[in-house]
């Protein structure tokens, strides 16, 4: 159940007229439509999606800059509806007629929405929760409202079934040096859980702890690192600094950088969307969504890319044949017949999409299967291992598979991250267009083209320099440590234009740590150290293939034991991993506060041409409201 408030719109229009009152005969055909987007309070709204509706088609999309605003050029004369979305706010809609006349810039104010849970999740806290919803933003008028608007809140609302999945995450604890001188994992550069815990928050909840991977959310997030040098995939940057929030250790960043890729050298694309058109995608966060999702993509394909369109629920069928990326009406023909219904067989699915793909494989280009769904594969070949082991099959043919999450209430991150790692692809989560957008369009390149794969890092550390280490995250990516030089080991993929970023907690050499440890050894001497510089604090490894490469290659970076003063790059990515602390509630989590999180971000923030950095500020402001109104023990979870 969602209430809303009230939402209004006033569009001035200017018309030009002449001296002597006579409106002046039109010039042009076509017209500069500008404009900003703020909530009630005047604030700007950074992201919102902006869209031109001409009798029921979405046009022309954009979504507002770091000031909120947004532009469209050389619109044609005519009538159009201007759409306003932005999660957490009340949906926009309002007549414009663009004429030959200049428009005065639009002004658009948003309310924001306020999301009710049922009365047995939220009970006594109903009230409390809206009126912390109100203060979260510059909404003080909005305040009386929600608060005239409690009442409704606690009375009986309809309880819907929840069949969210997530995989439970054991905390990374400390480890000594002297006992385990090496940490192994695989990179991992899906976002899924950001955008996830976004959806959470502007819909009114906490999201479950186990929905919080603290990687996915650091990696949503540029760091502009250095590029690479001429003939190696990826630049490796090592910084270490004071740790935030525990002054006693340090924290180590290391951070991984591709090039980017433009779009005239974007080798050619056979895509392949496997799309789940079950009953229960008939929402319109879910199918809906992932159309509109694919009809921004179809815009940027060319004669040189193909597409094709699998769908599967009772059965599995081809929606639309593999077809020359030029063809777009065609396309666009076929996404806009695309309707839900039915149980799910994703298994024939995928068959039938990975056949597709193979039949107009392009060698030396990209071969992928896009699937789309709300993670329920309820009928037909259910095992998560035959699932898996299929999708490996065809990663060595070359056909990788990304994975694009949709919907609440069914949601299956596990299935889907688990699918999407098998598959050499990447697992995203799209809670709005303006994430589609980002996902397919802005980030085409690293969510498709594969620089490298079976990315592994393994770093030793110097027990001169360190005590013990805890790695942020990553908990789902941990390998053995011989398993770092074995070739037949499937690891993370990183794609053109992509940044990989993993923190390291460090205790230095004389701070007592609190952690259990063994008895001493009876039958056999504990190993040696052997003799190691002092002026080191640790080697990162690195082991990659080319993404047509059976081989890995290595790469070696010594870390200087020097503590330098926090840089950007560090002190924002900081700040995100408190986030996650918070929100997971972690042991770890030392001084960490709302307040702490949000001045770091505030300090770091930087270059933020896409808002996302500023749009994270509003995401801790919105967690630290919900965090004080539910209490730390009694979370409202969907």
């Amino acid at each position: 159940m969602r209430l809303l408030m009230a939402s209004t719109l006033v569009l001035v229009v200017g018309l030009a007229w002449g001296t002597a009152g006579v409106m002046q005969t039109p010039r042009a055909t076509a017209s500069h439509v500008t404009g900003s987007v703020v909530d009630t309070g005047g604030g700007a709204l950074v992201g919102a999606t902006v869209e031109l509706v001409s009798e029921a088609v979405v046009v022309r999309t954009t979504t507002t800059n770091a000031k909120g605003e947004f532009d469209f050029t050389n619109v044609p004369h005519g009538a159009y509806q201007i759409r306003v979305r932005l999660a957490g706010f009340s949906e926009l809609t309002q007549e414009l007629t663009v004429g030959a006349a200049p428009l005065t810039p639009l002004h658009l104010s948003l309310a924001v929405a306020f999301p009710v849970a049922d009365s047995i999740t939220l009970g006594q806290h109903a009230k409390t929760v809206a009126d912390a919803l109100a203060a979260a933003t510059p909404m003080a008028a909005n305040l009386e409202t929600a608060r005239r608007m409690s009442s409704s809140l606690m009375r009986p609302a309809r309880q819907e079934f929840n069949t969210e999945a997530y995989d439970r995450i054991d905390e990374n604890g400390y480890r000594r040096v002297a006992d385990q001188p090496l940490s192994t994992f695989s990179i991992d550069v899906d976002t899924a859980s950001y955008a996830n815990v976004r959806r959470f928050l502007n819909d009114g909840a906490l999201p479950p702890a186990d929905a919080v991977r603290i990687e996915e959310l650091i990696n949503y997030f540029h760091f502009p690192y250095p590029s690479p040098k001429p003939g190696e995939p990826f630049s490796v940057t090592t910084e270490v600094a004071a740790c935030p929030w525990n002054p006693k250790h340090r924290l180590a960043l290391v951070g991984l950088q591709t090039d980017g890729i433009d779009a005239d050298r974007t080798p050619p694309r056979n895509l392949v969307f496997l799309l789940d058109v079950s009953g229960s995608m008939d929402q319109p966060d879910k199918l809906p969504l992932v159309k509109t999702a694919m009809r921004m993509l179809a815009d940027t394909l060319t004669a040189r890319d193909r597409v094709a369109i699998v769908v599967y629920a009772g059965a599995s069928g081809l929606a639309l044949p593999s077809t020359s990326g030029d063809h777009k009406v065609a396309i666009k023909q076929a996404i806009e017949e695309l309707s839900a219904g039915g149980s799910t067989n994703g298994a024939e699915g995928i068959r039938l999409a990975y056949d597709t793909a193979a039949e107009h494989f392009v060698t030396g280009g990209i071969n992928r299967v896009i699937l789309a769904t709300d993670g329920d594969f309820n009928v037909g070949v259910t095992n998560q291992g035959d699932l898996t082991r299929l999708i490996e099959t065809e990663r060595s043919r070359g056909i990788f598979l990304s994975v694009l999450g949709v919907g609440t209430g069914n949601l299956k991150d596990s299935t889907m991250e688990k699918l999407a790692d098998r598959g050499n692809g990447n697992y995203a989560y799209l809670d709005s267009v303006m994430e589609a957008r980002r996902v397919l369009i802005a980030e085409a390149g690293a969510t498709l083209v594969t620089v490298a794969k079976d990315v592994k890092i393994q770093i030793e550390f110097n027990p001169k320099s360190v005590s013990a280490y805890r790695l942020i995250g990553y908990e789902n990516r941990l390998l053995a440590n011989e398993d770092f030089n074995n070739d037949k080991k499937d690891a993370g993929e990183i794609g053109a234009g992509h940044a990989v970023t993993a923190l390291y907690e460090i205790v230095p050499p004389g701070d007592d740590l609190e952690s259990p440890s063994v008895d001493p050894l009876k039958y056999q001497r504990p190993p040696q150290p052997a003799t190691s510089p002092s002026n080191e604090l640790m080697t990162v490894k690195l082991r990659y293939k080319a993404p047509a490469a059976d081989a890995s290659k290595l790469m070696s970076v010594a870390v200087p034991n020097r503590v330098t003063e926090t840089s950007a790059n560090l002190g924002f990515a900081s700040a995100v991993a408190e986030f996650g602390f918070l929100l997971r509630k972690s042991e770890h989590r030392g001084q960490a506060t709302w307040a702490s999180a949000r001045a770091l971000a505030q300090q770091h923030r930087g270059a933020d041409p896409d808002g996302y950095r500023a749009e994270f500020l509003r995401l801790i402001d919105l967690a630290s409201t919900l965090d004080r109104a539910v209490g730390s023990d009694d979370r409202p979870r969907r």
